[in-house]
């Protein structure tokens, strides 16, 4: 199946759409204490997809969190198409991550009792900006599931719960999309299907960052970050 993707570019999109300095993330439990980061830069431009790996404990979801703003670092600082998203409130972090900043999940990126439709038109609802987003039904049509829109998870298979997944995450055509372990409970064909449509809407101008230990996803990535004990490698 082809995707199906408009050619108009990405809203909002710079041509450096993630900065990442010196990220430090401690978590203290009694006396001990977790280096969960230390000291991690990055950058993802507009248009590419980077691809992080790393074994289990060295630090991919928390980076991922650290930059999507659903933590907050230690210390270091993001920003996110020039615009800072670390050490401000959550109610600002939450503002930002809703109008520029798409999240995957492997599961759990839609709301069971809503239709496909419904799940991405709730998605923009929550963005702050005042410009139109593209219609839900488009985007559905993006990933193509233009047959589907009216349906519920519940009737989905698991590759187009995963399309519908990918249909919630850029709702607001975000100028950075985050996933993890976006492929993780998919078939080779469906995989493949999955990573062609991200490639299409890398292209469109979407900086991507991808936490895998797929070797088809680092295929697929233009460049590849290994963590290891919370530093890159």
């Amino acid at each position: 199946m082809t995707a199906v993707l408009s050619d108009a570019p990405v809203s909002s999109s710079t041509a450096r759409s993630l900065d990442a300095v010196a990220l430090y993330r401690f978590f203290r439990s009694g006396e001990e204490e977790t280096l969960a980061l230390r000291g991690v830069s990055l950058h993802v431009d507009a248009g590419e997809i980077v691809a992080v790996t790393g074994p289990s404990g060295s630090g991919k979801s928390t980076l991922l969190s650290c930059l999507a703003g659903l933590d907050e670092p230690t210390a270091g600082t993001v920003r996110i198409a020039g615009e800072r998203m670390s050490a401000r409130p959550e109610s600002e972090r939450a503002a930002l991550r809703a109008d520029r900043i798409g999240v995957l999940f492997q599961s759990n990126n839609l709301f069971a009792h809503l239709t496909v439709e419904e799940n991405v038109q709730l998605a923009q609802r929550l963005s702050p900006r005042s410009s139109p987003s593209p219609a839900p039904r488009e985007i559905v049509a993006r990933v193509g599931l233009a047959d589907r829109t009216r349906s519920l998870p519940s009737q989905l298979s698991g590759g187009e719960a995963a399309r519908a997944g990918l249909a919630v995450a850029l709702a607001n055509d975000p100028v950075f999309l985050l996933a993890d372990e976006p492929t993780g409970e998919l078939d080779g064909d469906t995989e493949q299907r999955l990573l062609d449509l991200l490639r299409a809407h890398a292209d469109r101008g979407c900086a991507i960052l991808l936490v895998s230990h797929s070797p088809h996803v680092v295929a697929v990535a233009d460049r590849v970050i290994e963590l290891e004990d919370g530093r890159i490698r």
